[in-house]
This record gives C-alpha cells, structure tokens and sequence, in this order.
C-alpha cells in the first residue's frame, strides 16, 4: 500500500465524530424551537393586556400624599387594674402627640446595641 491510501482511510474512518456533533446540534436545535413555540403557545392562553382606560389614574383632587403623625402609645393597663391584652391593643396608638418632632440621633449615643457610641474612652 502507497502512502494516499492511508490518507483516504484515515480520512474515511473519521466520519462519526463530525456526524455526531452535527447531528447533536440538530436536536439542541429542535429543543429551542419547540420552547419557543411552548411559550408562544402559553402567551396566547394568557387574559389580555388591559387597555388605557382600564389602567389606574389619579384622583381629580390630585396625588395622595402620606400623612406622619407621631402617636401615644396605648396603656397597658386598664382602670379596673386589669392588664389589656395584645388584641386589645391598637398598632400605632389611638392619641396624637401634642409634640409632633421626631425624637433624632444624638452624637455620642450609641445607635444599636453594642455599638460603642463615639468610640470615646
């Protein structure tokens, strides 16, 4: 045997590993098509986009705009000297304060627990 017939079965022999990647890359392929056309699928089944006159809109009056309020906390305790319970308790208090300033951060006051205050000794 010459040296071309072993190029041309060298060659011949190396077929299915090409093949195989091709053939791999048709079915990732065909996998990504079909989950698109799954979710093109799924899109059609959903409820419709509301219209512009469905969407919500501002009051006449204008933006809402929120309100703070500083409250008094509710007593524990009732007149009769029985303790109120949680679920008699209302979440943010039922009085206004009269003072309305936010009590701040003080320097040299430690903000947390642990935290050292100023690191002054």
């Amino acid at each position: 045997m010459d040296t071309a017939s072993y190029v041309v079965l060298a060659a011949g022999t190396n077929v299915w590993g090409p093949l195989g990647a091709f053939i791999g890359g048709l079915i990732i392929a065909g996998a990504l098509v079909g989950a698109v056309l799954i979710g093109i699928g799924v899109m059609r089944r959903e409820s419709d986009r509301p219209t512009e006159a469905e969407q919500p809109h501002l009051p006449v009056t204008g933006p809402v705009h929120e309100i703070n309020e500083m409250r008094e906390p509710d007593e524990v305790h009732c007149d009769n000297g029985e303790r109120l319970m949680p679920y008699e308790l209302h979440a943010s208090g039922t009085r206004r304060k009269p003072d309305q300033h936010r009590r701040r951060w003080s320097p040299g006051s430690s903000g947390s627990f642990g935290g050292g205050g100023g690191g002054r000794t």
